[in-house]
């Protein structure tokens, strides 16, 4: 077992011993690029040189430049230069000379005599990354670089990294890419959005599709203006320029109008004449490049002052004035305006700021920084859309919520307009001969006896409760008052007490009264009586053991509010919501016209009552009914 134990602690440190050996052998063979911070720069000659006849490496005219010095302006008259980079001895198995940027629209390059790479541009985008392969041979020779071009800047931006072909290919490949990969996401995004937009209702489409314009005009502009097209797909140089010029012309309409449609057209329409402004200007600019492209690029200078120059100036006016009634708009508590203030004023100082150094540095800067606000302003104009679609959504549940309470109103109130038509009509008709019926039957009851006199009781009860269904129906048809007064509520419940407190201890409960003095509400007595009445009678006849009914009587501002509590059975949801419908009744000889006719009542007396209940836990009603001022000296004043 020890012999065992011994063996793998030996194999475990031999591997270990043979690993560290290897990764140090490996640490020393491999090479790590190398830099080079100074090359030599010499002035071309003539207009008509084409870089083919290399300078003479000690001839006059050669100037040193170091990695710090930037690149270099041309003087005056002159529009090309020539570099010479001095290779350093190296012992490289794929030797490679990365220069990661270098300024200049036509170049060539030699090693020595050699020619290894050429290029000419006929459009105007002056950045180059290059990776120059090299050979063995090449260490400690001469690099000669010869360019050209329209700008006022030419040359090596940054150092120039010797080393294997697959250390330094890595970030030429990278380089640029992040772009293309973040405006392929930005077209996405508008195309989804732009198909999304035919879904949506007239008032959030042109919201949608502008929003979507404006994302996709990003998009392009990231894509086109990453040097990875003009590195790998140089052939793609030129109309990458034109769908840069496209994407920038349709961005600045766009975001005018899309703020135009979340804002408004602003203070004495200045967004919208902005707008009108950048629209014309686009179609000019438009106009221009059709007209440079169909000419062979014979106008590329004017046409470069209009799209490039006065547009930086447009986008900086632009972007001010935007900031500015944002500003005045989150002062005012728009919240779409705080959040497009956070996103937009991101990308605008970021763009502004970038502008005013491309300037300041006379056009020798890459702007870099303005996709990445870019992608915060978008963000916050999606939220913005999400906002108003989500407020949209929000407000169409609340009104199919109003329009189902508005429609359940309506058919109630039609049920009650067809019951108090059938009730003005037969119930007089009804009530007389009911009457002449019942006296004739009283007095046959007086002379008979047995059974005869038992049945005669039976017929005269039914036709009581007849007419107390009849008396119903002339309440419910007419539930104006005869006589109005104002009503002492402390005084009226005493009596409504006094009433059905018998009926109450009949049923095993108790009354509980808790009611302010000097509540007063105007309405006539009776039916006041008859409408509380109906409800108290309905919270006894709920009781159980132990059955309580709390009544109470508060006023709070012009309102006086009636609660009616009872800890009886209860009631589920579907029959609370059925409440004071027209022969709806939960009891077994219900007519279901008692709680109609008390809605009534309180209507007529401008009130409303509310139910709340469980089954099981009982029922709780509230009348609200508008407080009167008390009279000046007694507790029934006649109107």
């Amino acid at each position: 077992m020890r012999l065992i134990v011994k063996s793998l602690h030996m194999t475990a440190v031999l591997i270990l011993f043979f690993m560290t050996y290897g990764y140090s052998a490996s640490a020393e063979s491999y090479n790590a690029p190398r830099a080079i911070g100074s090359w030599e720069v010499k002035w071309g000659g003539t207009s008509a040189d084409t870089g083919d006849n290399l300078p003479a490496a000690h001839s006059d005219g050669w100037f040193r430049v170091d990695t710090d010095d930037g690149t270099t302006k041309l003087p005056g008259g002159v529009s090309s230069a020539w570099i010479q980079v001095r290779l350093p001895e190296y012992n490289y198995a794929a030797p490679a000379l990365y220069i990661k940027t270098l300024y200049a629209l036509n170049v060539k390059v030699y090693v020595d005599d050699r020619l290894i790479f050429a290029e000419d541009r006929s459009y105007i985008k002056d950045h180059y990354s290059l990776l120059l392969p090299l050979t063995q041979e090449d260490s400690g020779h001469t690099l000669y670089i010869w360019t050209k071009t329209l700008q006022d800047r030419i040359g090596i931006e940054d150092e120039v990294l010797l080393g294997e072909h697959s250390d330094l290919i890595k970030d030429y490949v990278k380089r640029g890419l992040i772009d293309i990969l973040l405006g392929s996401s930005f077209l996405f995004v508008a195309l989804v959005l732009f198909v999304c937009a035919f879904y949506l209702n007239k008032e959030y489409f042109p919201i949608a599709v502008s929003l979507s314009i404006v994302i996709a005009s990003t998009g392009v502009m990231a894509v086109t203006y990453s040097p990875y097209i003009y590195t790998f797909y140089s052939y793609l140089g030129e109309l990458s320029i034109v769908f840069f010029d496209v994407g920038l012309l349709s961005l600045l309409p766009a975001l005018t109008y899309l703020f135009e449609q979340i804002f408004g057209p602003g203070k004495y329409n200045i967004i919208r004449n902005f707008r009108k402004f950048q629209m014309a200007y686009s179609i000019f600019c438009t106009v221009c490049l059709l007209i440079n492209l169909l000419s062979g690029n014979r106008f590329v200078e004017f046409y470069y002052f209009v799209s490039t120059t006065v547009i930086g100036i447009l986008l900086i006016l632009q972007f001010i004035l935007l900031i500015a009634c944002v500003i005045i708009y989150s002062l005012k508590g728009n919240k779409d305006a705080i959040i497009f203030a956070v996103g937009f004023g991101t990308a605008a100082l970021t763009g502004v700021a970038e502008l005013i150094w491309y300037y300041v540095q006379g056009g020798n800067y890459d702007l870099i920084y303005w996709k990445w606000a870019l992608v915060v302003f978008i963000l916050s104009l999606i939220v913005i859309l999400g906002r108003r679609l989500a407020q949209n959504h929000l407000q169409v549940v609340k009104y199919s919520r109003e329009l189902e309470l508005f429609n359940n109103e309506l058919q109630r109130s039609e049920k009650m307009e067809i019951i108090s038509e059938l009730a003005a009509s037969v119930a007089h008709e009804v009530r007389n001969p009911l009457q002449v019926t019942r006296g004739f039957l009283q007095l046959l009851s007086e002379q008979a006896s047995g059974d005869e006199q038992r049945y005669l009781s039976m017929a005269l009860s039914e036709l009581d409760r007849a007419a107390s269904i009849i008396t119903d129906f002339l309440t419910f048809a007419k539930p104006e008052f005869e006589q109005i007064s104002v009503l002492n509520v402390h005084d009226e419940f005493k009596h409504i007490e006094s009433i059905l407190l018998p009926l109450c201890h009949l049923s095993g409960g108790k009354m509980l009264l808790e009611l302010e003095d000097q509540l007063w509400v105007k309405g006539n007595s009776s039916k006041f009586k008859q409408a509380f009445i109906n409800m108290i009678k309905n919270s006894i006849e709920s009781l159980g053991e132990e059955g309580v009914i709390h009544m109470r009587a508060y006023g709070k501002g012009d309102k006086v509010y009636i609660h009616i509590k009872d800890n009886g059975e209860g009631m589920d949801g579907d029959v609370l919501s059925r409440l004071g419908e027209p022969y709806f009744s939960n009891k077994t000889k219900g007519t279901g016209l008692g709680l109609m006719v008390t809605f009534r009542i309180i209507e007529a007396m401008h009130g409303e009552v509310r139910f709340s209940s469980s089954k099981g836990a009982g029922t709780e009603s509230v009348t609200v009914l508008p407080l009167a001022e008390a009279p000046n000296s007694s507790s029934s004043f006649r109107s």
